[in-house]
């Protein structure tokens, strides 16, 4: 069973690599999921490091229904993942009715060729998970990042065997979500060809600060945020 490994930093990605790991997902906010990489750590990490490199394209937080905006971004980081020779794309957009958005995503897929194009845990959220396998295999995609549609691949390992049945090993489905020492096993015996995990430990680093950076209001997926125009202008013309 090849290894995938969730990696949110050079750090992680060289213990990815000295630990034995086939590839790693490289990534940043393991908090929100996952968003792109900076362009320096995809850089260094390519350059340095010598392992199978697949970027996640997620611009942003919150769901995966982007704009023309967003979709624009997602294009330009694949093709800087192109040009700099990593292994893979790891994306994936939606409808606003949970179902596969299959123009985009075909899209994505042919402008990412000749990488390998997984899809992500957005098709956790999907309606019909069956009927997305299929419609991602049409689209020549090479592998499903899944959790089962459960808080973790473990929960959902029931809808993971029904899937890999369903894919008739025309697509990977590879678990992820929760894998840890106490149910790996379980994802070995019912013989998945790729498993996915971040393996992460909390190391504290300094002491609570008294001003904290995080805000809770920005951790709720159904809401996007973004600098209003009105509060801009208002603001703006206040000062000036």
């Amino acid at each position: 069973m090849n290894v995938e490994i969730c990696a949110n930093s050079y750090k992680s990605a060289f213990n990815a690599l000295i630990a034995g790991a086939d590839r790693i997902e490289l990534c940043s906010e393991l908090a929100v999921g996952g968003i792109t990489p900076s362009y320096g750590l995809i850089q260094k990490v390519k350059k340095e490091l010598d392992i199978a490199v697949n970027v996640l394209i997620r611009p942003r937080s919150g769901d995966f229904t982007f704009s023309d905006d967003e979709f624009d971004v997602m294009k330009r980081d694949i093709q800087f993942c192109k040009d700099l020779g990593c292994s893979g794309i790891v994306s994936g957009i939606l409808t606003k009715d949970a179902k596969i958005d299959i123009a985009r995503t075909k899209e994505l897929v042919a402008l990412a060729k000749p990488l390998s194009f997984t899809f992500h845990r957005a098709f956790d959220w999907v309606i019909n998970p069956v009927e997305a396998v299929h419609e991602l295999i049409e689209m020549g995609v090479d592998r499903i990042l899944t959790s089962g549609q459960a808080s973790s691949a473990v929960h959902g390992l029931e809808l993971l065997s029904n899937l890999k049945k369903a894919s008739s090993d025309k697509i990977i489905i590879m678990p992820g979500g929760g894998i840890s020492e106490k149910n790996i096993e379980q994802f070995k015996k019912e013989k998945f060809k790729e498993i996915h995990f971040s393996a992460t430990t909390l190391h504290k680093t300094i002491e609570a600060p008294e001003v904290s950076m995080n805000s809770d209001r920005f951790f709720d997926e159904t809401q996007i945020a973004y600098s209003d125009l009105k509060k801009l202008e208002k603001l703006i013309a206040l000062v000036k």
